[in-house]
């Protein structure tokens, strides 16, 4: 086996390793599914001994013993690159998580050329393969690309492998080799996270349909996380669609579902033809098992699935992603509510933006047409105006599809008035005169322009 030696000399407990950690360093825990047991609780045992040590994660899917060890911050300062429902769960518990705001693709570029800094990578890994490589499974995110890094402008930064014979093996440019890793740790064997398909609601599934009716043989999909473009999958598999493909910031149960059901075959692609490319995966245990040493899969880094100009070569992009709401111009906003953060722009843009420079694309952003708060009230979620503080994930001037369970409206192209009247026909019927008559308002609808 190449690199055997090199191995048990960089072979280390994660205490030895955690002591590299100085005060002030930026320290990386694995994205998503993956996670450092043992590192993650070496470093949460030197909090008496550090200072201001910035830990980023990108979707926090656990309580980290940094967290259980600190929870007021006061050493760890904890950024979750893509707010998930545990950071916000944590959040709400009054623990201080920063967002880092940012488009998915340009993240390993941000390392370059922005302020983001990383000097420690905890990283989740299988065991080491007969060419010395360990494999990073089903995450490569902007991983891959912080690891060119250590290769090139920037070698001081270190780099620890802790390692878990559970995690399954995914084919890909996501991999490190034994010569650019500073230490190993030999783990325990863990399952990855299996999340929950969630459910699919009533409205859901109207939205879903709306979509549907856009369908086309041959397109290229990207689902984003939730019920309802879960929702979309499930309903492609019991069609008659065909040929579909798969390039996708996250890869989750639909698409297995549709490959098994020869719905997903990836041979109209242009690019990666016969496979399926993605960036990371969550889902059930049954996925993980499916993509274990699957060669129709690929996990390439973010700034290869989630670089525009690379998806827009694969005709027939479709883009489905949910979002909070939309204001009568067409500003999505799938970030924020005011000042209180419940999300990242994660792909969302990249995507959206993709598909109308892809031949015959198409991108679409959902959501039910009201909600409910804790008391009752219905509001609308195409709104006025957004709240103060809300972040625009997608601006008006690149907004394709908006899709509520009353329709799906194409405004890309529209003057300002004739989205006004495009998305109070899908608004629901309670609200669609207020809408008209805010517009009115500020001058821009008028009866007249009605047709």
């Amino acid at each position: 086996m190449k690199g055997i030696n090199e191995y048990q000399n960089k072979l280390m407990t994660a205490d030895d390793a955690a002591k590299t950690v100085k005060s002030g360093d930026y320290v990386m825990y694995s994205h998503f599914a993956l996670k450092t047991p043992l590192l993650d609780e070496a470093l949460a045992f030197r909090k008496m001994e550090l200072e201001d040590v910035k830990i980023n994660f990108v979707t926090l899917t656990y309580m980290p013993e940094v967290i259980k060890a600190d929870p007021e911050g006061e050493v760890f300062s904890i950024r979750d690159g893509s707010f998930s429902a545990m950071t916000r769960g944590l959040c709400k518990m009054g623990i201080p998580i920063a967002a880092i705001p940012s488009l998915y693709h340009e993240s390993g570029r941000e390392y370059k050329i922005g302020n983001l800094k990383q000097d420690v990578l905890f990283l989740a890994v299988t065991p080491m393969n007969e060419e010395g490589y360990f494999n990073l499974g089903p995450e490569s995110s902007y991983i891959v690309d912080l690891i060119k890094e250590k290769g090139g402008l920037d070698r001081s930064m270190k780099i620890f492998v802790e390692v878990n014979a559970k995690i399954p093996y995914v084919f890909g440019d996501n991999r490190i080799h034994i010569s650019e890793v500073d230490g190993v740790i030999e783990g325990e064997p863990e399952d990855l996270l299996a999340i929950p398909k969630i459910p699919a609601t009533e409205i859901d599934k109207k939205i879903a349909e709306h979509i549907m009716s856009e369908m086309t043989d041959g397109a290229c999909l990207q689902l984003g996380i939730g019920g309802m473009p879960n929702c979309v999958g499930s309903m492609l598999v019991d069609s008659d669609f065909k040929d579909l493909g798969c390039h996708s910031e996250m890869f989750v149960d639909a698409y297995m579902e549709l490959h098994q059901a020869g719905k997903l075959t990836n041979k109209r692609k242009n690019i990666d033809v016969g496979k399926s490319v993605f960036t990371f995966a969550m889902g059930s245990k049954k996925l993980y098992e499916f993509l274990d040493n699957n060669p129709e899969v690929e996990c390439r880094s973010v700034s290869y699935t989630n670089n525009p100009f690379v998806i827009a070569k694969n005709d027939k992009v479709y883009s489905i992603c949910s979002c909070i709401a939309v204001d009568m111009m067409g500003n999505v906003s799938s970030e924020s509510v005011g000042y209180k953060q419940i999300s990242a722009t994660g792909g969302q843009w990249d995507y959206h933006y993709a598909s109308m420079h892809s031949a015959g694309g198409k991108g679409f952003v959902c959501m039910p047409s009201t909600k409910k708060d804790r008391k009752g009230n219905v509001s609308s979620n195409i709104v006025t105006s957004l709240p103060e503080g809300t972040q625009i994930s997608v601006a008006c001037n690149t907004t394709n599809y908006v899709v509520t369970e009353y329709g799906a409206v194409n405004i890309k192209g529209l003057s300002m008035w004739e989205k006004v009247e495009a998305l109070s026909t899908i608004a629901h019927p309670d609200f669609r005169e207020e809408i008209l008559q805010a517009a009115a308002k500020v001058g821009i609808w008028r009866k007249s322009n009605k047709r």
